[in-house]
């Protein structure tokens, strides 16, 4: 067994596609996968996205999306996320479409590189609608649309944006942003673009709020189990677990101090556990005193600071036997949500799954026979 380990479960993936498919309705669904399918691994969880509702992929970057095709997925992918001022600009964007990715354009100069490019694409183009991130600004708009329209070789699939309040569905944002983006549509579609598929539902707003859905949905956390807004009833599974091995238990007498710094002292005589797990494996080092670790369906807290490649547990008297071997539930499953471990530490979930790196090895169960 590795000492350190991700353990991915295939079937609350699939089952996490198949309720953001009843959720999209008629929408199609894009199931996003960037940063390595958000940590849990892009070589097996595509094929079973594939396998369980999913319409097409997104990612950020065209390195992600190449990464898509060698593993030999067949569905549309698209990435949003590239340079348009690299000196080598025009001969990356003529590989990713060669490799069938469909870009989205979220500026005038990115939009005038594949215009130049001379080459056949379907893009879409990402417009500025509130979040202030990235996207063609409104005064740009009917320039973007003239330049898109009179180049022959360009299909404008559609328009696309990002909510910045989704997990917040009654602030007022949402509806000011929706309004900004029907406004897009509606100029894009009356200079002679069709613009037939549009989309800016993320994680939230899949889950609702269903008059967001145009007519595409791209979910990213949700395809993983893990809510995107706080308060909400859903029927999604956690997929992910990290877990580590107990590889030592030893004693520690009342008033002595433990890890750098000697920044804990045991209240009483006891036991710690040493956990193979620190922050160049992800965990921060900041997370100290908010870990609750799980071993055998009992909770027992992180004490002391976090090493590079080390944690201690405090195992009070140790009664009911922790030993080395034993596995440590980091978060997931016998152990703290990622949620409950992202409010903890003053953060949010989609950075608690990312964070495992470093020693840890992604681990499988379940899933769709391939």
């Amino acid at each position: 067994m590795n000492m350190l380990r991700t353990r991915i479960d295939l079937d609350a993936i699939a089952h996490n596609v198949r309720v953001l498919k009843r959720a999209a309705g008629e929408a199609q669904l894009m199931c996003v996968v960037k940063a390595d399918a958000y940590g849990h691994g892009m070589e097996r969880v595509v094929p079973v996205m594939e396998k369980s509702g999913a319409d097409l992929f997104g990612v950020a970057t065209i390195a992600e999306a190449q990464r898509l095709r060698e593993l030999g997925t067949e569905l549309p992918v698209m990435a949003w996320l590239w340079d348009a001022a690299s000196q080598d600009a025009a001969q990356v964007v003529a590989d990713a479409l060669a490799d069938d990715i469909q870009l989205a354009a979220p500026s005038l100069d990115h939009l005038a590189v594949l215009v130049n490019a001379g080459i056949p694409a379907t893009i879409t183009l990402k417009v500025e609608t509130g979040m202030h991130r990235n996207g063609i600004d409104p005064a740009d708009w009917q320039r973007a649309f003239e330049m898109a329209k009179n180049a022959p070789h360009l299909a404008v699939r559609g328009l696309m944006s990002h909510l910045a309040c989704a997990d917040e569905p009654d602030n007022p944002a949402n509806a000011a942003q929706l309004e900004q983006f029907r406004a897009a549509i509606r100029q894009a579609r009356a200079m002679g673009l069709e613009v037939p598929v549009n989309h800016i539902a993320n994680s939230a707003a899949t889950v609702q709020l269903p008059d967001t859905h145009f007519q595409q949905v791209r979910p990213g956390i949700a395809c993983y189990g893990l809510q995107p807004a706080a308060g909400f009833a859903h029927e999604l599974r956690p997929a992910m677990t990290w877990a580590g091995t107990v590889v030592n238990v030893k004693p520690i007498t009342a008033g002595e101090a433990a890890s750098y710094g000697l920044t804990w002292r045991a209240g009483k005589t006891g036991y710690l556990a040493v956990i193979p797990c620190g922050y160049a494996d992800g965990l921060p080092r900041s997370i100290q005193g908010h870990l609750v670790v799980g071993i055998s369906g009992k909770c027992y807290p992180q004490v002391g600071r976090v090493c590079m490649d080390q944690i201690l547990l405090d195992l009070g008297e140790n009664p009911f036997g922790v030993q080395p071997g034993d596995e440590a539930v980091l978060f997931g499953e016998g152990g703290m949500s990622a949620t409950e471990l992202a409010d903890a530490t003053g953060t949010i979930n989609y950075e608690i799954v990312t964070r495992p790196g470093g020693r840890t090895v992604r681990e499988y169960e379940g899933g769709i026979q391939l």
